[in-house]
């Protein structure tokens, strides 16, 4: 199969990747972040999420920050939201897009959200409808899809039938999440095709963590599958609260080094999104994970 010509890249780093980082990252310093990537040309940015600040105590400034932004015309704004509750938060602040979430797995789903993958899906089936009829774009993020820190190896059996359950509520967005990075490209390529044979190809998404440093040889099987929706965050920030030792997701500027330099069309500015990683890992006090952003950026100093 030829490669897609165009990729949309979701930029999880206000989101995904700050709700990992140990210390709280002022609302106006979310508000810049956010206004940065917005001006790099993302198509689509989480945001914020509205879930309980006990339990995510990184994401309780979400309203704010979403009523702060300065809002590109042609961006997805998305948030993640856990329940109905979540969801009237999301649509008050003016969110495009909310994203429902589930596992692959049983015991992640137990550790992550106290209840069994058909429970959780169940639950949300309130909020796919409150979404959809309100006219918002509904995305479904299944985690753990090529390996559990618990349970080992996922079947791609069961990543199936939590995507039939997703796309019986109405979900127009699957993130296929590889949450601990254990993927490999044969696993991946052979997980993507399965997928596709139960929903549309263009609906599917993949997000991937760098864990094993196997995160950009999993991005060119699923491109060569024709997978051409990829999720990744700025400086590689990021990382999963449930999973010991899992490190962040994909970095976006190697993605887009790499994407870039297949010729293939994403919209984005590297540079800017170099410069952006840049200050967001100086303002948390860390270096970046990205390779390419630091061979970049020191290379244009």
């Amino acid at each position: 199969m030829s490669l897609p010509t165009a990729v949309k890249i979701v930029e999880v780093s206000a989101r995904d990747g700050l709700q990992n980082e140990k210390q709280f990252l002022e609302t106006a310093l979310k508000i810049e972040f956010i206004n940065r990537l917005s001006a790099a040309g993302f198509q689509n940015i989480e945001a914020a999420s509205f879930v309980s600040p006990k339990w995510v105590p990184q994401m309780a400034d979400g309203a704010q920050v979403m009523a702060g932004i300065t809002r590109r015309a042609d961006t997805i704004y998305s948030a993640l939201i856990p329940n109905l509750r979540g969801f009237e938060a999301a649509l008050a602040a003016g969110a495009h897009e909310v994203v429902i979430f589930g596992a692959a797995s049983e015991s992640f789903s137990q550790k992550n959200i106290n209840c069994s993958i058909a429970e959780s899906i169940d639950r949300f089936a309130p909020v796919a409808q409150a979404a959809l009829d309100a006219g918002l774009r509904l995305r479904a993020s299944i985690s753990c899809t090529l390996g559990c820190p618990y349970d080992g190896e996922t079947s791609i059996d069961t990543v199936l039938d939590v995507v039939r359950r997703m796309r019986d509520l109405g979900v127009q967005e699957f993130d296929i999440a590889d949450t601990i990075g254990v993927g490999t490209p044969l696993k991946t390529a052979r997980l993507m095709e399965s997928v596709a044979g139960i929903i549309p190809l263009h609906t599917i998404a993949g997000h991937f963590h760098d864990t094993y440093g196997q995160a950009l040889a999993n991005i060119l099987a699923a491109l060569q599958v024709g997978v051409s929706i990829f999720h990744s965050s700025v400086a590689g920030l990021g990382g999963c609260p449930y999973a010991k030792g899992a490190t962040g997701n994909v970095a976006t500027e190697d993605v887009l080094y790499m994407l870039h330099g297949m010729g293939i069309q994403t919209g984005i500015d590297l540079d800017h999104v170099v410069q952006t990683g840049a200050w967001i890992s100086d303002q948390l006090g860390r270096p970046t994970s990205s390779r390419a952003g630091k061979a970049l950026f020191l290379k244009n100093s």
